[in-house]
Parts: C-alpha cells; structure tokens; sequence
C-alpha cells in the first residue's frame, strides 16, 4: 500500500521539472512513510511513497523496472495471487530479483501488455511506463479499491492516488463543478468520471488510461459480463463453494510481512472473516468503535463477545457527540471529495487505534452490495409487483403515503419503484431527494440542463450488461462498480491511509465477486431475507447468537443521532449564516426552508441537510476550490 503520482507532457515533450514531482510526491507522506522514490525520462516523471507491506528490504524500493530499465511501474495496493503469477512468468523465461508483488506487474507487462491487468486478483492503482514505445498506461482495479485521479492540461497529464498530488502539480487555481455538486446533493457521494475539482476526474473500477504518441484513451479494461450458471446449483452446493472461494480469499488477503488484524463490528459479516482467520492463525488484534451502553445501537459489548468466541484481542474506541463535532472537518478534508455518509466519523477513529497495532487490517465491505444487505434491496427484489398493480390502485396508496410525516425513504421507494424505465429507476433508488428540490437548491444558471439525467451517462457503458442482469443483480452491478468503490471504498481509503493503514477488503475477492454475481436474485434476497446466501455460510460457520444480531454497521445511528443534536447548535449556524461559502452556489432560502421542515419534524432532511454541512466544512478546508467553474 503506498502512493503514487506522476505528470507526462505528451504534447510537446518538455522535460518534466523534478520539483513539480517532488511536490506531488510530498502531500502523499501518510501513504507512504517508510520510503520514497522518483524516475524521469524526458517528458514523463513518476513519484512514490511507500508503505512497506511485503518484502520490506530496499529491493521493494519504486519506482521499479525490469533489468533492461524498459518498463518502469509504480503502484499502490497489493496483488494476492502474486505468488501464483510469479511462478508462471518464470516458467516463461522471466526472471525476479525482489519477492515482491509489483515486480510481477513489472514482468507481467512484459509478457502480456495491457492483458497483465485481467490476470491481478487484487487491489490496485498503478502507472507502466514503455520506454520503447514512450507509452503510459494508467489503470484501477476491477472492484475500485484503490483510487486514481488524474487531470489534462495543455497537453500535459498529472495523475495520483489521491487529489492533493494532483492540485499539486497543476498549480493553479481550483474551482468547484456544479455538476458535480448536484449530484453530490443527490446521492451522497460524487460518481466516476467526475469529482467537485473542476477538471480533476477519476478512473472508474476497472478503468484504464493509455497516453501514446500524444493520444489519450480511456477504457473499461475490465470488462467481465455476469452469466448465468449452466445448471443451477442447489443451495447446498452454493452454500458450500461460497464458503470455500471466502476461506481462499480471506487466506491470500492475510498474506504479509507486518502485522495484520481485523476492524470488527458486532455483526456476522466481520465475525465471520474472524472466523475464518482463526483457520490461518490465533490471538488476532481487532479493533471497535462504540459510543456507550445508553446506545441501543452500540456495538462494543457485542464485538467483545464474538472477539472472546475467538480467542482474539480486541480493543475498543469509545466516540461521543464532542468527538464528532470536533472531528469532522478534520475527516472532511482527508477525504478531499466530500462523502456524506455519517459513517465516514467511526471509521476514521477506528482506523486510527487499529494503526497503533497493525499495519494491515481486513474490513467487511462487501456483502451488502453483493447479497443485498439494505432495505432497498427488498423494494428492488419485489418492486415488480407494485408496478403490476392497476393505476387506480396504486395512485390513492401513494397518495396516502406521501401525506405521511417524516416517512421520506418510504415515498422514495414508491415514486421509484413505480418508474418504467429501467436504469432511471436505480437512478430514483439512489436518489437522497425528487430531482426538483435538488434542482430549486441552486442558484440560477449554474447547473446544466437535464442535471437529474447526468448520472445515466455515467452508467452509460454498464447498460448493456444490466440488460443481461436479472433486476435485482443489475442494480447489484451498479452499486459494485459505481456507488461502492465511489464512496464507501473511496472514503475507506482515505480514512485507512491517513493513518498509515492498509484496508484490505477480501470479501471483493475477484474470485468471490464474479462467483456471486452469476447466482440468481433467489440466492440473495429470499422470502424477504436478505444476504439469503451469505447468511447460510455464517450459520453453518459461526454461533447463532452472532448470525442472529441485528445489522448496525458502526453503530451509525447513533451518529446520525448526534447529528440532530447539533442541529440546535454551531452546525445548525452553518446552514442559517447566509455568508457561509455554500451559498456562493446554494440558495439560502430554499437551505432554510429544508432545515424549517426538518427542526419541525415535518419532513426527515437529515440526509440533505448533513451533505450540506459536509460541503460547507469542505469548503473551509485547505484545498478547496475558490469558485464555480466549468470543466475544462
């Protein structure tokens, strides 16, 4: 785990000025604190910081290049089946001088070009440099662990693992992308291409950039299209390889020469990883966050006890409302493109306990979106059936709906799940509000036409393969390559690594990840429960006691409970001040009217009013942009 950066001028070949790199290398030193290292030729220039993780002798050092100093590589994540690949390089002639993984992708390029990518089982961000060809390939992993943002200028490339490097490079004065905006507004975090930079893009999972002889692309390298299995398997024999391809990717995500521990919560989902690290070693270090036992929702109590099952360590982070408030616009600016998810506070805390301990531990991401953990997933799964209902029923149900107060998701969910159109339907599900009062927040012309459809051109070139999806693993396939790795692994690594912390994520294994999504909708949500598949293995792997706990994932009730208590506060001043920085491109009157509706209990706008607080504290941050701007 590590940081990477780079600027290639591909237009006119002008040398790359090394303090330029040495700048965007020095804002990423909490990636990489135990090394750095830069490379030029000519017009290219690389930069790296290193979080030793493997083979942590000098000879991991990056920039890294084959003997012959015709491929250069730098990379920032890990590669799990490293092992495997190196074996079967050497049997084609190729020679290692280091055991670390990025000599692989070094060696890998060399055999396979560009195909090197679809054989990494891993997490990545990673720039190879052909010297022959002055060719540059910029690339993401399949699932969008590791981020890489980049931005052209002048004919000029400037890449890194995270904004800071970037803005950096440019050195320029930055401004903010309404569109973008809005749809940070409408779903709570910022979808790839684009972030609220103006100009400053990010790949998308699985995504490439390839620069060559001053030509620049853009592609989807990963391109695997979910098919159904031959012959149904039963449940039994799902259950069963299910739980063997989780042992052999919670066994390759343990790989490492530092120490590894597990960020635990009171649920199935990291008590099974627990469980099945057990099968690979004893005495894990785990890791909680809490809030008290006045909390209902509070999860120490119940990690402690599936930790004791184990025979693990855990150690325990106790947050309360101060701590939050003190601590979120220090979490805001780390994450340098805001993500209003309340969950963003407790993960930052854990992240930096489990950091005294370890250098590496597992999270258990993924399940939710592979198996269908929240309930929108049962709107999804049985939405067909509301639209099979005759208008003249529908209308007065809805009708009376809608007059309910403080029932926001239940309205979302009938407008959404009555809309025909496919892909807009998903659009509505993710939606945080109706596209009208989204629109009415912003001051006049700074939005473009049709604001509310931009987010279908993101999706753009994953409709054909939704086609071919059943409904509920077509809208699966949207949150693992759009909403998951563009917000809750986004905000995973940045919070891991301000720390020095590497996450890593095995239930996103590739190979689990493309087992799991050739299984049909009846494996994940069935008979009205949920993650139907996923709870089979834990119950025939952990106690009942475990399985049977209700879902609190950190406990983010609580948060968004002292959320509401600072509302009568200094946060609440935030939204009320009409000179704070937000209304440079907001409303305040349709701000105020939103908080009036919320204090009074009318409506349920927290999830709107937090993404704006989140912008106002961004916008106080150091990097923010000065102004609205366009794109360039």
């Amino acid at each position: 785990m590590c940081g990477i950066c780079g600027i290639f001028n591909y237009r006119d070949d002008q040398p790359v000025e090394p303090d330029v790199v040495a700048r965007m290398t020095q804002t990423m030193v909490h990636r990489g604190p135990d090394d750095e290292g830069t490379h030029f030729a000519g017009s290219l220039g690389l930069g790296f910081r290193r979080l030793s993780i493997i083979d942590l002798s000098p000879a991991g050092h990056q920039p890294m290049s084959d003997p012959e100093r015709r491929t250069w590589v730098v990379f920032n994540g890990e590669i799990y089946n490293f092992r495997e690949l190196r074996r079967e390089l050497e049997a084609h002639g190729r020679e290692f001088r280091t055991q670390c993984d990025t000599e692989v992708i070094v060696q890998g390029y060399n055999q396979w070009g560009d195909g090197v990518l679809n054989r990494l089982n891993g997490m990545f961000g990673l720039a190879i440099w052909d010297e022959p060809q002055r060719r540059l390939l910029v690339a993401r992993d399949a699932m969008g662990i590791k981020p890489v943002y980049y931005a052209l200028r002048d004919g000029s490339l400037f890449f890194g693992s995270e904004i800071r490097p970037v803005l950096a490079g440019l050195g320029e004065r930055r401004h903010v992308n309404p569109l973008a905006l809005s749809m940070f507004l409408r779903y709570r975090y910022t979808p790839s291409p684009l972030t609220l930079f103006s100009g400053v893009m990010k790949l998308a999972a699985g995504e490439k950039l390839t620069i060559i002889n001053g030509d620049v692309k853009t592609a989807r390298w990963y391109q695997f299209v979910p098919e159904p299995f031959s012959r149904t398997p039963s449940s039994d024999e799902a259950r069963e390889t299910l739980l063997e391809l989780y042992k052999g990717a919670v066994k390759r995500h343990l790989i490492s020469d530092v120490p590894v521990g597990l960020l635990l919560s009171g649920g199935m989902d990291s008590g099974l990883l627990l469980g099945m690290m057990n099968l690979c070693g004893s005495s894990w270090p785990t890791f909680t966050v809490g809030y008290g036992s006045k909390f209902k929702d509070d999860e120490l109590d119940d990690a402690a006890e599936t930790a004791r099952h184990y025979s693990a360590r855990n150690a325990a982070v106790r947050l309360d409302r101060q701590a939050f408030e003190t601590a979120l616009p220090r979490i805001v600016d780390v994450l340098e493109e805001p993500v209003a998810s309340s969950s963003i506070v407790p993960m930052y805390f854990v992240c930096q306990r489990a950091r005294q301990d370890v250098k590496v531990a597992l999270i258990g991401q993924g399940p939710d979106e592979l198996f269908g953990g929240y309930t929108r997933h049962l709107g999804v799964r049985y939405g067909s059936h509301w639209r099979r209902l005759p208008r003249w029923l529908r209308s007065p149900l809805a009708t009376m709906v809608n007059a309910l107060p403080r029932q926001e998701a239940l309205k979302r969910a009938m407008y959404s799940l009555g809309t025909k159109d496919r892909l807009r339907r998903y659009q509505q599900i993710f939606s945080i509000q109706p596209p009208e009062i989204i629109d009415s927040l912003f001051r006049p012309d700074l939005l473009p036409p049709d604001a509310d459809s931009k987010l279908l051109e993101c999706w753009a070139e994953l409709a054909p393969i939704i086609e071919k999806q059943d409904e509920l693993n077509g809208f699966h396939l949207l949150e693992l390559r759009s909403s998951l790795p563009d917000e809750l692994l986004m905000y995973g690594d940045k919070l891991s690594m301000a720390h020095s912390l590497e996450a890593r994520v095995p239930y996103l294994d590739r190979e689990v990840v493309e087992y799991v999504q050739r299984l049909g909708a009846r494996f994940k949500v069935r008979n009205g429960s949920r993650k139907w598949l996923h709870r089979q293995v834990c119950r025939q792997f952990l106690p009942r006691e475990i399985v049977q706990r209700k879902k609190r994932g950190f406990a983010v009730n609580v948060v968004d409970d002292w959320f509401h208590e600072a509302l009568r506060g200094k946060i609440k001043g935030y939204l009320l001040d009409d000179q704070s920085l937000m209304y440079e491109f907001l409303r305040p009157d349709v701000v105020h009217r939103l908080l009036g509706e919320h204090v009074s209990r009318r409506q349920d706008n927290h999830k709107i009013l937090f993404s704006m607080v989140v912008f106002e504290q961004w916008l106080r941050s150091g990097e923010a942009p000065v102004s609205a701007g366009q794109p360039r």
